[in-house]
Parts: C-alpha cells; structure tokens; sequence
C-alpha cells in the first residue's frame, strides 16, 4: 500500500494547499509524487469530475508558481483498487528556490521536503539557494540567428493533434526574457548548426572507421527521430541455435536503447554547443552526452529514476510530440534490462556501454539468414508492429497497415494477439489515447 513520504503526498480533493505541495517538491532534491483523490492511508477515494480537476492543477501550477514551472511536471490518472486518481509526477527544479507567485520569494511563498509534509524554507535557505541559481540555462541564451522557421515542429505537433498558435513561442519559452528567440528555439527552427554525429565501426575500438553520419542541422526533433531510425537499423535481429532450443535477440534491448538515445539528447549541456555522439561497433554501442551530473546531483540521484531535467523547456517538447513518455521513466526502463555499469559518469561526459546481446559465432543467424529456421510470419510481423509502436506510440491501424504494406484487418489481429501476451496495453481512449510496451 502506498504510504506519504518524503516523495509523496496524498490529498482527498483538490483544495488551496496545491501550489504549497508543489513547490516544497520543486524545492525538494528528488521531486516527488503528489496523489488527488487519496486519504491519508493510501486509500482511494473518487474524484467527481477527473478531466476538470487535472485542467485546474495545470493550469494553477503554470500560472501561480515562479519560476516558470513549464516541462517539469507531468499529470497522469492512476487506478488504485479500480478507482481512478490523478497522480501529479514533479521533478526537481535546476531554478531553485521556486515559490508560490502571490505570496513572492518569502518564507511564506517557498517551502521544501522535511519528511512527509512540507515546511516554508528559513530566508536563510531561500538565499542560498537564490545564491546558487543557475541562470545560464538554454532559455537565457539568445540563438545565434533570430530568422528562424517552425514548419518541421508545427508538423510534429499536428500529428499528435496539437495545434500550435502565433503565440507558440511564448507559451514553449521560445524567446528570451528581452523577447528574442533564444537556444530552445534555434534547436528546434528547422534550420541551425547542430549536428548530431553517427560513427560506425568495423571493429571493438576506433582504429578503423567504417561510417561516419551527421543528423542534424534541422529541428532537433526530426534529428532525434533520424539517429533512433539509423539505430533501429545497425540494432539487428541474431539467433543462437543449440541443440534444445533457438535464441533470438537484438543486439540491445529496443526499449532501453531509445530511451537512453534520448535521455542523451533531451539533457545534453547545448550551452557549450557539444550535441551528443553515438558510436556503433562490433561489441557493443556507447552513447556521449555532454555536461556530466547536475549541480547538486548524485550518482544515487541519477539512478533514483526522479526526474531532474537539465533542459526543462526541450523535456516539454519533446513529451509534447510523443518522444518523452512520462518524467523519470526512462531510467527505469533502462535499468529494468540493464545493470547500472553500463553508465560511466565523468565531471564533463556521461557515456552509456551497451554490450551485445549475443556473441559472434557459427552458430549465429544474423536477421534470420535463409536457412529453414526463420521465425514465423506473424511473429515477425508482431515484431514490426511492435516497432512502429515504438517510434509513434499514437500510430493508427491503418498508418500501419500502408507502412507495413499489409490489411488493416492484419494489423487488428496483430494488435490483439500483443495484447493478449501482455506484450502492450491501450492508455487512454481509442481517439487520443497511445500504446504502451511492456515487454
């Protein structure tokens, strides 16, 4: 049974102590969880109208906190003993202290973490962490070209059906405090500098380079979905055959390897103008991000699985068009398949290692070689959709069908038998809901 602690608080109903919980979680080193619609002993309790109160909680946690409060909450609904809750998930600040807008950077506007429940910070606390605000965040910075264009964005808004407004720049904080476009915006224009670097290698170390690809110098979104594209290829299917039985995996966990593609893209340090390098080998692949741990952050905080997002505004976005899921998720599903040694921290660098599934030997098949031993046509085809799902959670039957060149009536049947071996489940209705992997 759930239980309050010092990442979770419960509330009965909506009331005016909202924008107090929030802030202590913003304030708080690991975030938090706060739960509407649960009594103090982590039992559910029903929420009259759930869609009307989660608008409200967004809508007074935008407008009521400071700093700005944009990508670093996310609200999701939660079934407990079959009774549906809202479950506010709040990472951990870079803009500390945060505070309740009206009562202002006062003990009684800011308010932290001290066990279960949320205490107001001392005017000492509020000026040291004042003192250690990062101020250079991507949202401060001008772009170094203020011409910039959208039209790459707005077509990844649209296919989620989102509309984005002539005020899309200040509502995603687009612009910097003197109203120009600033470093968010020129990732995201869908002309700029950046290139994001794939180099592929014939052997286990660098000595022999056999490709070296750039995806960039467009929205960092449609890079974003170019690097996972190109690693969906080189990450093939092999299969070990023994005597008793046929081994079939992919070099590296599909799940884990977008996640940990994107984690190194979403909070690489682009203020230093270093975008992230993926590497492919014989053995193994090994991401680089730039920009080490977060000022105050520990190793133990980086695994924790809390969200603690270095660039908040592009963690928005990039929720906004399905490539984030739900803050401090990624993590969990990367450690879920891997252990933590994969990841090697530096004061500059964080390098993910993945190593191969299975070793190179005669007895592998890469991709299913013809010779009578392939998988069956609906296992691989379960397998294709399974992929698509993965790059566009919200794809529809019949965008698959026309990609995976087969009926809409297939698909349905491939869809119910995923369903069926627990492999996805539907989240949400069937007009504006998404699929969720969980194998």
């Amino acid at each position: 049974m759930l239980q309050e602690s010092n990442r979770i608080e419960f509330k009965v109903e909506l009331n005016d102590k909202l924008e107090k919980e929030v802030v202590a979680f913003l304030n708080n080193k690991e975030g938090g969880i706060l739960y509407v619609g649960v009594d103090d002993n982590g039992k559910p309790v029903r929420i009259s109208d759930i869609d009307s109160t989660q608008l409200k909680i967004a809508d007074r946690i935008k407008n009521n906190i400071l700093p700005s409060t944009l990508g670093l909450f996310d609200i999701v609904t939660e079934e407990i003993d079959n009774i549906s809750v809202i479950k506010i998930l709040i990472s951990s600040g870079l803009e500390k202290p945060y505070y309740i807008k009206r009562q202002g950077m006062s003990p009684n506007g800011c308010f932290t973490r001290m066990g279960a429940s949320s205490q107001p910070m001392s005017t000492v606390m509020i000026d040291d962490l004042y003192s250690k605000r990062i101020h250079n965040t991507l949202r401060n910075i001008a772009s170094p070209r203020q011409d910039l264009t959208f039209a790459q964005l707005k077509i990844y808004y649209q296919e989620r059906g989102l509309e984005l407004n002539e005020k899309f720049a200040n509502s995603l904080e687009l612009l910097t405090p003197e109203g120009k476009f600033n470093y968010v915006a020129y990732l995201l224009a869908d002309e700029n500098g950046v290139s994001i670097k794939v180099a592929k290698y014939a052997g286990s170390d660098k000595v022999d380079l056999i490709e070296n690809e750039e995806y960039g110098y467009c929205s960092l979104i449609k890079a974003t979905h170019q690097v996972l594209e190109k690693l969906k290829i080189e990450n093939i299917t092999r299969a070990k055959v023994t005597n008793t039985k046929r081994v079939e995996k992919n070099l590296i966990a599909p799940i884990p390897m977008r996640e940990a593609v994107i984690n190194a893209i979403v909070h690489s340090d682009f203020s230093r103008e270093i975008p992230p390098v993926f590497e492919i080998f014989n053995d193994k692949m090994i991401f680089t991000s730039y920009g080490g741990l977060l000022p105050g952050q520990s190793k133990e905080d980086f695994f924790s699985c809390s969200s603690m997002p270095r660039n908040r505004e592009l963690m928005r976005v990039f929720k906004d068009v399905g490539l984030v899921e739900q803050l401090g998720s990624g993590m969990s599903r990367i450690l879920k398949e891997y252990d933590k040694s994969i990841f090697h921290i530096s004061e500059h660098f964080i390098k993910v290692e993945f190593p191969f599934s299975l070793p190179k030997d005669n007895t592998i098949i890469a991709n299913g070689d013809d010779n009578g031993n392939e998988i069956g046509d609906d296992d691989s085809e379960m397998m294709k959709v399974l992929g698509l799902l993965e790059e566009n959670a919200s794809i529809t039957a019949k965008q698959m069908s026309e990609q995976m060149d087969i009926s809409a009536r297939k698909v349905s049947r491939l869809i119910k038998a995923l369903k069926e071996n627990g492999k996805i489940i539907r989240v949400g209705s069937d007009r504006k809901g998404y699929w969720k992997i969980t194998q």
